[in-house]
């Protein structure tokens, strides 16, 4: 479950119950959870519990979605897929998954999201906006010059400011929805201490490898 409470349709606000109304039609979403894409939907009710917020994120995916954009799509959904992976967010990840199939990535080249380094199934460009990719979410937006140069001989200013403003956009969702434990991302840590033998014995050996 979310760590965040839902909001229920009753308790939404005008605005926010349009917004569920596209998303779940006549259903309550907490009490019928489930979206057209098979995720669960807690995404709309958890930030539903300030308004304004969910629009200002809605006018996001407007943004990214217009007309006249000088990104193309396909570049777009490179950047975002590969943020959601590089992030660890499942829910951003399989949500752009399918998107790169809709504007025409083929599975093999989806499969090789998580090692694009080595693939060979990627254009030059491409493969230059993961690279850039990777800057501004693993590198925290530190880019070579090289790199950087390399990006404007391909794409404009225009697409690049672009591609730098969405891919931070869900490196951010990806973030949040894993603290939120939404969607698919409500998962336990793994990370966790394994304990050790209950013999004092064993423990004690234990310990000696340890410590070598």
């Amino acid at each position: 479950m979310p760590r965040l409470r839902q909001v229920s349709k009753a308790a939404a606000s005008e605005g926010v119950q349009r917004l569920y109304k596209r998303m779940f039609g006549d259903r309550d979403p907490v009490a019928a959870p489930g979206t057209a894409t098979g995720t669960p939907g807690n995404w709309w009710t958890v930030f539903a519990l300030v308004p304004d917020c969910l629009e200002h994120a809605v006018q996001g995916f407007r943004f990214y979605r217009g007309e006249g954009r000088a990104l193309s799509a396909k570049l777009r959904e490179l950047g975002q897929t590969r943020a959601g992976y590089t992030r660890g967010s499942q829910f951003v990840f399989s949500q752009h998954c399918k998107a790169m199939r809709y504007v025409g990535f083929s599975d093999e080249q989806v499969a090789a999201i998580p090692a694009w380094q080595c693939a060979t199934c990627f254009s030059d460009v491409e493969r230059l906006v993961l690279a850039y990719t990777d800057c501004l979410v693993l590198d925290g937006g530190r880019t070579p010059d090289g790199l950087f140069a390399a990006l404007q001989q391909q794409l404009s200013d225009e697409a690049i400011l672009e591609l730098s403003y969405i891919t931070c956009m869900y490196a951010m969702h990806a973030t949040i929805s894993r603290a939120l434990r939404l969607e698919y991302d409500d998962v336990d840590e793994r990370v966790q201490e394994v304990p050790a033998p209950e013999s004092a014995g064993e423990a004690a050996d234990v310990m000696r490898m340890v410590d070598r």
